[in-house]
């Protein structure tokens, strides 16, 4: 996930304190202009016959800014200002320099700069509906509006995610989320328990399953509600927390939690059917010993569908992160709609890694500049000032939000095809998306997703058995590593260490590595593996004999908690103990730290937290 503001392609933005405010041409759009014209040659033209310069918005590729500005004053033109919330600037040029500023690869649209009205932003939500980023425009690009106007939103299907928590500001709090067990770090501390200090899993929930209220089918489907609407705004998320307020997560903290969804996935009234999973670690081992991708593989055979994030290294590592690398899940990258509701112009962005031949993204959704749930206080929130939208919404790009919109889409394809298996679902999807003409084969797959052709394709009376579409690539022994797994990062009592690199000063307390899980316990893949198939790795609030958690949810609908009973890494004991100086004061998160990443200006730069990567 990389939090990154943006105006709305296209359209020129004047910023205050609150909201953002579109700008429109007075005779007509901007943004049709764009699309209709500055990618067809025909504008800028002189409009008087004494008419020698165009006055310009000049959109360009990430980090050519500079050098593009330089060549625009190459060709006598005039730099009138930045624009750096669009990764441009507005300029006078003359028309004789519009074709060749057209032609280089480094611009990515040139529009007018028109004079201009304020365009209507919905106070109730302190943004642009029809921003392309919005969860009104998303739902609408991925065919989720229409499923609603058929009926279908995701009622009585549970999605599993494993992720930093969910805090239940406005917009989760009408009921839709429930927590299981809080298995992080946090887990010991009543007012860290289950709370998303981070930011993150917040983020994903709203965009699967947000909503403001409860309505009916035709209620969400309505345009210019004043609500807030996920993708699947009836279906229930039921929040795993594993990532800390730090983000800090262990890989064997994940395949227990996956571990816990397999085994609980119609216990005590719940229907889990998808699992979003938005981590990934750099694992360069095989996929057939990896445990971490034979944990969503046992999901997998027992009916969950597994949306993984394919990760955000781009093009400085070409494979899939681990396990998306699996070919039995779904691997979902991120897809640019470029500020259009058409597919013609849709790009893969930089960031989303596009796999090899051999294996690569299943499908693409919709994965820059996403308008989610913000956490007032958190981690990201205090973080990056210049991403938030109003007083509730935080601007996101990655694979993270994709694999969400995804999850979204295929909570609404099993409400109305429940008997659909995870196998079909994937065929289902990959069959009827729609194909980018700008992308490869390898950084999009099969194409954008589309929730109502989606629903089309698994009417087909030919639709494929389950024996017929079982992956034949082999499935997976998890026998291999653990250490392996974890691609380099580790977790530390007092310090934290990324690819093996220390990143606080060292001091007495221990790290956690080899062949031990996160309670110090050796790990045996002998013992686990077909535990984990069979769904009996826990037992009760145990996991692997660790006691973990309680037996069942409490009165307020959580998962009851049983703090850690002095676990030990080699005798540092992890209960009651505080990780990297977070610290609760006066509402906000204070003093935690993403330790050796870096933040700059509206980008999240690094997507690699220090138990793996959140994507």
């Amino acid at each position: 996930m990389r939090i990154t503001p943006r105006a709305k392609r296209f359209r020129r933005y004047l910023t205050a304190p609150v909201v953002l405010l579109a700008l429109t041409g007075t005779s007509a759009s901007i943004a049709t202009a764009d699309s209709a014209q500055a990618r067809t040659g025909a504008l800028p033209t002189a409009t008087h016959p004494k008419q020698t310069e165009a006055q310009v918005i000049i959109r360009v590729t990430a980090g050519s800014l500079d050098p593009v500005i330089a060549r625009v004053r190459e060709l006598n033109g005039t730099i009138t200002r930045r624009l750096p919330i669009i990764t441009g600037f507005a300029a006078a040029v003359p028309l004789s320099a519009v074709a060749l500023l057209r032609a280089d690869a480094r611009v990515l649209a040139i529009t007018p700069d028109a004079a201009g009205r304020v365009q209507t932003v919905n106070p109730a939500l302190g943004y642009d509906q029809a921003d392309t980023g919005s969860l009104d425009q998303i739902t609408a690009l991925v065919g989720a509006r229409s499923m609603w106007s058929a009926g279908w939103t995701g009622k009585g299907v549970d999605v599993a995610m494993i992720d930093t928590g969910v805090s239940k500001v406005t917009g989760l709090n009408s009921g839709n989320v429930v927590n299981g067990p809080d298995l992080s770090t946090d887990q010991a501390s009543v007012e860290l328990r289950y709370r998303d200090g981070y930011g993150h899993g917040t983020h994903m929930a709203s965009i699967i399953a947000g909503r403001d209220a409860a309505s009916s089918p035709a209620g969400y489907a309505a345009t210019g509600t004043s609500s807030y609407a996920g993708v699947a705004p009836d279906a229930r998320v039921i929040s795993l927390k594993v990532g800390a307020t730090d983000g800090s997560a262990d890989v064997s903290q994940v395949i227990a939690a996956i571990d816990w969804v397999t085994q609980h996935a119609h216990s005590d009234g719940l229907n889990i059917r998808v699992l979003n999973l938005s981590y990934g670690s750099p694992s360069t081992q095989d996929y057939t010993l990896d445990p971490l991708t034979y944990a969503v593989e046992a999901a997998w055979r027992q009916g969950i569908v597994v949306v993984v994030a394919a990760g955000n290294d781009g093009t400085n590592k070409v494979d899939l992160a681990n396990p998306a690398q699996d070919p039995t899940v779904m691997a979902v990258g991120a897809e640019d709609p470029n500020g259009t509701l058409t597919t013609t112009d849709d790009t893969i962005p930089a960031f989303s890694n596009r796999g090899t031949m051999k294996r690569h993204v299943d499908i693409v959704a919709p994965g820059t500049h996403v308008l989610g749930l913000a956490v007032p206080g958190s981690v990201v929130h205090l973080a990056n000032p210049a991403a938030r939208v109003g007083t509730r919404f935080l601007r996101g790009s990655g694979t993270s939000q994709a694999t969400a919109v995804t999850s979204g889409v295929v909570a609404l394809l099993l409400q109305a095809r429940p008997v659909l298996t995870p196998d079909q679902v994937k065929w289902a999807l990959s069959d009827s998306a729609t194909a980018l003409p700008k992308g490869t084969s390898t950084n999009r797959g099969a194409g954008l997703i589309n929730a109502a052709a989606a629903l089309k394709a698994a009417g087909k009376a030919t639709l494929p058995s389950q024996a017929s579409l079982v992956n034949k690539a082999e499935y997976g022994t998890g026998t291999g590593s653990l250490e392996l797994a974890r691609g380099g990062s580790h977790l530390t009592t007092g310090k934290t260490t990324i690819n093996d690199k220390t990143t606080v000063a060292p001091t007495t307390e221990q790290r956690l590595t080899g062949e031990r899980d996160i309670f110090g316990t050796t790990w045996s893949s002998t013992t686990w593996a077909p535990a984990a198939l069979a769904g009996t790795t826990w037992n009760g609030g145990s996991w692997r004999g660790n006691v973990w958690t309680g037996t069942g949810f409490n009165a307020q609908g959580d998962w009851a908690a049983v703090p850690w009973t002095a676990p030990s890494w080699a005798g540092a004991s992890w209960y009651g103990r505080s990780w990297v100086g977070r610290t609760w004061v006066s509402g906000a998160w204070v003093g935690s730290a993403w330790v050796n990443s870096s933040w700059s200006g509206r980008t999240w730069v690094s997507a690699s937290w220090s138990g793996g990567t959140w994507n």
